[in-house]
């Protein structure tokens, strides 16, 4: 197995480049065993190996029902901080589509999003941490299982996370298909949106589609709905906000009953905002609109506003300095400090919901095409030490080691790299 061909600066990437095989080799066998939310035995326990091996301090489990939480003490801790490093661990209920040898060996479940590769960067950040501990305070490693639907983060935030381990700050990235290797991405606001779920039951009064004057046929007032509700970010929503409606699916009816009118239909679909006076503002209008639009034929209409995920937003001065971070790794030229928010959503926004941090994008390329989610995806293993050396660095650069004896310093001053 050949060594990556990405380059960064620093000496937590040359120290983590030199197992970069064995990084690999973790992520393919996580890859090639993939698991749900909160079913992630496999995946858990093989963190807890790979921890157990490093030699982390404390490894913790069964936070977040398969959550895993390893410590690390500096060479010192008399600044008493504390960072948070956050990867999550599960896939998606997909069919994979590659065939490489380290392809899903279970047919329906994929690594779709790369969850395999961020576990995989966590856990050469720990061995680095716990071989060099050039830093003063206390590293918490956070796995945590359930993002993709089930908001791992904020069960294991119910379950004490922050409680036993009261970190300053947090920090967590996502690979980005639509980057090159060897970039980083954040932004000292919104990172990602809220998503909320919408479900709409549409009633009316079914019959004969022969007759259909004698029914309120709720087929039609959802077309209506559909159309209507297009409009509230068009002639509700501020320009310079950003909002989606999207009515994604629709049931009504009987296929195979072509002349029978239903006498309900429902409507799901997703909102995206990215602040909570937006957030208020659609769930209001999407209520009010849907009323008045199926009471003009003559049917009633009901809204459930279900909100999923709140929005990602970064703190000021912790997406600063992980862009600094990142800077003194890649260089200035490299880290888009004023990255374009996404419209998808991530439950990290709950751990930024208690604690100042930030959300970074490292950049993978677009290998064969595939983005986030797509059956060719693959995570781009050469991404792995930079990875790794980034989280690194938010530890050793946010709690550097005190220049004088009980004179922690509390942030570190960073270079640029070239």
């Amino acid at each position: 197995m050949s060594e990556s061909r990405l380059q960064a600066a620093g000496r937590p990437f040359a120290h983590i480049a030199r197992f970069y095989p064995e990084l690999t080799a973790f992520r393919r066998d996580l890859h090639a065993h993939p698991e749900l939310g909160f079913e992630e035995v496999y995946t858990s326990g093989r963190v807890k190996e790979a921890l157990k091996a490093c030699g982390v301090d404390e490894i913790h489990t069964g936070i977040g029902k398969t959550g895993v939480v390893g410590v690390i003490h500096g060479r010192s801790t008399a600044s008493g901080r504390m960072i948070g490093l956050r990867a999550d661990m599960d896939a998606l209920p997909m069919c994979e589509d590659n065939d490489f040898e380290w392809r899903s060996a279970k047919h329906g479940l994929m690594h779709g999003c790369g969850h395999d590769g961020h576990t995989a960067m966590l856990v050469g950040a720990a061995r680095y941490l716990a071989e060099t501990r050039n830093f003063d305070g206390t590293a918490v490693l956070i796995f945590q299982p359930g993002e993709e639907g089930f908001a791992g983060a904020r069960v294991m935030i119910e379950d004490g996370l922050f409680d036993r381990f009261p970190v300053d700050s947090v920090y967590a990235m996502h690979n980005w298909p639509g980057m090159p290797a060897g970039t980083v991405g954040i932004n000292r606001g919104a990172m990602m949106a809220a998503a909320d779920r919408i479900t709409i039951e549409v009633t009316g009064k079914g019959g004969h589609g022969a007759h259909a004057y004698l029914t309120v046929d709720p087929v039609v007032v959802s077309a209506h709905i559909i159309t209507a509700v297009q409009s509230i970010v068009s002639r509700n929503v501020r320009p310079i906000d950003a909002a989606v409606v999207s009515i994604c699916a629709v049931q009504a009816g009987d296929l195979g009953a072509m002349s029978v009118v239903p006498g309900k239909a429902t409507l799901v679909g997703t909102v995206r905002t990215f602040s909570s006076r937006v957030q208020e503002q659609v769930e209001q209008r999407l209520a009010e609109l849907c009323a008045a639009v199926a009471a003009g034929f003559g049917a009633t209409a009901q809204v459930k506003f279900e909100r999923i995920y709140p929005a990602t937003i970064n703190t000021a001065p912790e997406a600063q300095f992980a862009g600094d971070v990142a800077q003194s790794l890649v260089g200035a030229h490299n880290v888009e400090r004023n990255m374009e928010p996404s419209m998808g959503a991530e439950d990290f926004s709950f751990m930024l919901q208690k604690k100042a941090g930030a959300y970074l994008r490292i950049g993978q390329d677009a290998r064969g095409g595939a983005f986030l989610h797509n059956s060719k995806y693959d995570f781009n293993d050469e991404i792995l030490p930079l990875g790794a050396a980034l989280h690194a660095g938010l530890v050793e650069q946010g709690m550097p080691p005190a220049v004088q004896a009980g004179k922690p310093e509390t942030r570190a001053v960073v270079s640029t790299a070239s």
